[in-house]
């Protein structure tokens, strides 16, 4: 979908701004795609992966140091000055380790192809520690996890700019006449990074085929069962779900083989916090770019959620090793095993999802829990595997349908988001005949 940005655009395009571009910097291509550990997997489950790289790419910048902006009143941070860049979609910032916290403001702003001016400044989610593989497993103690901030979707752009301000933090000393108080910067995480995400383009498929999973259901049954209906046991209809193949996984990217828990008990509703400025058209292409995000910038095996959302309300198939299958995420620190994560494409902290998307939600896991016994209006019990609420092995009530914030302490999935989860639950009992 992207090139690279020609020299004489550059010059043009600079041109056209009322401050200069500064000169690309040589972009490092981030970590090869890492080799598995031998995987166990299903017998029904057959593994296909493209030996040719598809279209995308990402680029790795690292950041400077910035003087005290007096203007903002923030203490001097780093970043980078506007400058042109090779075409790009998606942009997060990442640091050494996983552990430590940006106690900071990210903001970014970019420049669109042909256009004359920036955009305005847009803040990233600082707080993405609270995604990722459980501790202690072999994805979290691979060497190649990063800590991050979340991705965000700024569309088609060939010119950035960003900054990372720490917060500043107050404490009382006693003097010898008395007490003052002393202001200081919170330190930064080493190694921060640009990272500028090129989706790329899907494989071509000039049927369309696969982008769809086969439904279990007879075709044109979209409607719960009634109560008359029903049989033992309750498993909603299986929704249409896009592929990977469908929305285009490169899946040379991700390690080979497949890791599973033993069952799904519960469902964790996300917001992938990557902003709500892209067309339903753009999904596909938003999360090649998360996908891309979790395995080449943070160092995931995988994308980290089993299922995706978008706002139009289609389902999409997230980490590789079969939709109907108890397939090991890193969307839920603490709470991966015997779950599955599903993230709705935007932010829902202030803006609302439509009901579309909350019915996908409900037909989703009415089938999926459906088909480990597990009622959606129910209650259940998860061991935790060690996060910020609860300590490793405890072991936690639950609602079988939660938000990430049930799990953690987060915002995730948006205050919106979560407020309807209460509707996807009984919506998902229906569907199952309940």
């Amino acid at each position: 979908m992207h090139g690279l940005l020609a020299s004489s655009i550059g010059v043009t395009c600079a041109a056209a701004l009322a401050l200069p571009l500064t000169s690309p910097a040589t972009a490092t291509t981030v970590r090869p795609a890492p080799t598995a550990e031998a995987g166990t997997r299903p017998t029904a489950v057959h593994e296909s992966r493209t030996t040719t790289p598809l279209p995308g790419s990402t680029q790795s910048l690292p950041l400077a140091p910035l003087a005290r902006d007096r203007t903002l009143g923030e203490a001097g941070g780093q970043g980078l000055f506007r400058r042109a860049v090779p075409r790009f979609s998606l942009l997060g910032v990442v640091w050494d380790d996983p552990d430590a916290e940006l106690n900071g403001r990210v903001q970014v702003r970019t420049h669109a192809p042909g256009a004359t001016a920036w955009s305005e400044w847009q803040d990233v989610e600082t707080h993405n520690a609270d995604h990722g593989a459980d501790p202690g497993t072999a994805e979290r103690a691979s060497g190649r996890v990063r800590g991050a901030t979340a991705p965000l979707w700024v569309n088609d752009s060939d010119g950035v700019e960003v900054r990372v301000h720490p917060d500043t933090r107050s404490r009382t000393e006693e003097t010898g006449r008395g007490f003052r108080t002393v202001t200081a910067a919170a330190e930064l995480p080493t190694g921060l990074r640009l990272e500028l995400v090129d989706p790329g383009t899907e494989a071509p498929s000039p049927a369309r085929a696969g982008r769809f999973t086969a439904p279990v259901e007879p075709p044109g049954r979209t409607e719960p069962l009634t109560r008359s209906q029903r049989v033992k046991p309750y498993i909603g209809p299986r929704p249409k779900i896009v592929t990977r193949s469908g929305w285009g996984a490169d899946e040379s990217l991700r390690e080979t083989g497949f890791r599973y828990t033993t069952t799904v008990k519960a469902a964790f509703v996300h917001h992938t916090a990557t902003g709500n400025a892209y067309k339903c058209s753009q999904a596909a292409s938003v999360i090649r770019g998360i996908y891309r995000y979790h395995v080449k910038s943070m160092g995931w095996r995988d994308i980290g959620y089993n299922f995706l959302v978008d706002k139009c309300g289609t389902i999409y198939e997230g980490r590789a090793g079969g939709v109907a299958n108890a397939v090991l995420g890193a969307h839920t620190l603490g709470f991966n095993t015997n779950s599955t994560g599903i993230a709705v494409l935007g932010t829902f902290s202030s803006t609302k999802p439509g009901s579309a998307t909350v019915n996908a939600i409900a037909q989703l896991t009415a089938w999926k829990l459906g088909l480990f016994g597990a009622n959606p209006n129910g209650k259940t019990y998860l061991k935790s595997g060690g996060g910020n609420l609860y300590p490793k092995g405890k072991n936690v009530r639950l609602n079988v349908i939660s938000g990430h914030r049930d799990g953690f302490a987060t915002d995730c999935p948006g205050k919106q988001l979560y407020g309807k989860l209460g509707s996807a639950r009984t919506a998902a009992a229906r569907y199952q005949g309940r």
